[in-house]
């Protein structure tokens, strides 16, 4: 019964504060205009600005951000226990992540849909901008690598080779879905529902027919090229109407494994607390950084400013896709930790998996421990194990390729500012930077420490970079209200928190590096130290700037 009562206050904690806080936000803070023209419409150009729907754009931007690493971060954080992971994702969401990913939306909506790297060229000063656009490339291609190595794990006949065809149907109903709606303006609603249908029926279909037997390479360069060609296609043709689909597909998986969750009303069989399992890192502050989308993420602040604010239709629908989103996402990380704490049939066998930190070999075998723990309550409702399985693992994996689509494009607009900030712009075209932004994502798919694939080691890298990009994007937002004269600590003081927690950890991963003789490791992570203090440097000269300024405008004024 615990769990039960846990969840139940976490969803009040939801409602209360998105019903005032994020209301707050955004009608006193940022003070949205609902007639004031977004870029969607300044700049519409049928590729990459396109007017959206509300509740399309919300499940566009909640597909894209809610990938692997809301469930895989939390999957591996409850090592630590139930409760620091429970506490973090409801609580970093709410007052340091939502407003993270809303506060990244409106600046960017406000600049022209323009990246967070471009906007802080604005606030800050050409060299944040450079600084930022470092950071991002590291980041879209370590995760996006990660996300492809783990996705073909999935893949391969050892985990859930029955999501394979479901997970390739949807893309061509997906694609006529989105041809039909914005070539032929088909009825958005009958499209929905025999899209969606099409879609159930093949994890059923999945489950008969015979089930590719590929290696985990294989699948690399299968998910690479698809990559390739998610990046380049119009947004309105495979991501818009793949990542609708894909939301509905998340929603009904959540409402499915929640309902079963209540009704079977389990125990825990985690500890509330293990401060110190066998060979993890501290408990603070990397629960934090672990965790990572499950709460906070810089990566979202890239699809807030790369390509929803691109889309949005009117500036009040931020809060509710911004901040929405976000609380969506964080659903699933509440998920992640129940499945993984309560989802066990009991103690011991949940003991057994996380008895040391290195006791599940590896990022595959982590997420199993999330798809069966929710394949576990939806059993509650009367669905077979073997079905239930294979429908969470279509989710898990849906939503880790829908990241991998939007992170390339992201990753391709990175690639075209850099390439226009050097003077080479031949290099920033959509065609030759989508080529570039799979070769970089290919090389961390593949990349190995000590002959093994680097899954767990580029994860922390991954929440280390990822938590710093947060904190430097709040640090811009903080700038950006501050110059308007609204009050920036809603921003400001979540952006300090992350800083000390993320600087803590990277301090400590570096020694842990250098120990290690891991040369590439302990340079790539001293060279995102370095840049991320380095952009700090120049928004505090930037802040004292605007402050002196400010202040000789009120002495002319007085």
């Amino acid at each position: 019964m615990e769990p039960v009562f846990a969840a139940a206050g976490c969803f009040l904690l939801y409602f209360v504060v998105y019903r005032f806080y994020a209301r707050h936000l955004g009608a006193r803070i940022f003070q949205l205009d609902p007639t004031k023209s977004t870029p969607a419409h300044d700049m519409n150009d049928g590729v990459d600005y396109v007017p959206c729907r509300r509740a399309i754009l919300f499940g566009h931007h909640y597909a894209s951000i809610a990938g692997l690493a809301p469930m895989l971060g939390p999957a591996i954080a409850v090592i630590w226990g139930w409760l620091p992971g429970m506490l973090w994702v409801v609580l970093g969401t709410l007052f340091i992540g939502a407003v993270h990913d809303f506060g990244a939306l409106v600046v960017s909506m406000r600049h022209k849909g323009l990246s967070v790297g471009k906007v802080a060229e604005d606030l800050i000063g050409r060299r944040a901008k450079s600084i930022f656009l470092l950071i991002i490339l590291f980041l879209i291609c370590l995760v996006m690598g990660v996300f492809v190595r783990t996705i073909a794990g999935l893949f391969t006949a050892a985990f859930y080779p029955e999501s394979v065809f479901p997970t390739f149907f949807l893309m061509g109903v997906a694609m006529i879905i989105g041809w039909r709606v914005y070539k032929h303006s088909a009825h958005i609603g009958k499209a929905t529902a025999i899209g969606f249908a099409l879609m159930m029926i093949s994890i059923w279909v999945g489950l008969q027919i015979a089930r590719p037997d590929l290696t985990a390479d294989s699948w690399i360069l299968i998910l690479l090229g698809y990559a390739l060609a998610a990046s380049i296609l119009p947004v309105w043709l495979l991501l818009q109407p793949r990542d609708y689909l894909n939301s509905l597909l998340l929603y009904l998986g959540l409402g499915t494994a929640y309902l079963g969750f209540f009704l079977l009303m389990p125990d825990f069989s985690a500890p509330a607390v293990s401060a110190n399992p066998e060979g993890a890192p501290p408990i603070f502050p990397f629960v934090f950084i672990v965790i990572a989308c499950g709460a906070v993420s810089g990566f979202h602040g890239l699809v807030s400013s790369g390509t929803t604010s691109k889309q949005i239709d009117k500036e009040t629908d931020a809060v509710f896709v911004g901040y929405g989103g976000m609380v969506g996402e964080s659903l699933l990380g509440l998920l992640a930790v129940l499945a993984c704490t309560a989802g066990f049939r009991s103690i011991e066998a949940w003991s057994a998996h996380y008895s040391s930190w290195d006791a599940a070999s590896g990022l595959s075998e982590k997420m199993r421990a999330f798809i069966e723990g929710a394949a576990l309550f939806i059993t509650k409702l009367g669905l077979p194990m073997d079905l239930a399985q294979a429908f969470i693992a279509l989710v898990a994996v849906s939503f880790a390729l829908t990241s991998l689509d939007s992170g390339t494009r992201l990753l391709r607009y990175n690639i075209g500012e850099i390439a226009n900030s050097i003077g080479i712009p031949q290099l920033g075209g959509r065609y030759v930077a989508s080529i570039i932004a799979v070769a970089l994502i290919g090389f961390f798919a593949f990349y190995q420490i000590d002959g093994q694939p680097a899954g767990l080691a580029l994860w922390g890298l991954f929440g280390s970079t990822n938590q710093v990009l947060g904190a430097l994007t709040l640090l811009t937002i903080s700038i950006y209200l501050r110059q308007r004269g609204r009050n920036y600590w809603y921003t400001a003081v979540p952006m300090a928190f992350m800083m000390v927690m993320t600087v803590t950890a990277m301090l400590l991963d570096l020694k842990k590096y250098t120990s290690g003789g891991q040369v590439l490791l302990t340079f790539v992570a001293l060279s995102i130290f370095l840049l991320s203090l380095w952009l700090v440097v120049e928004a505090i000269l930037r802040f004292r700037k605007d402050t002196v300024t400010l202040g000789s405008t009120m002495a002319e004024g007085d």
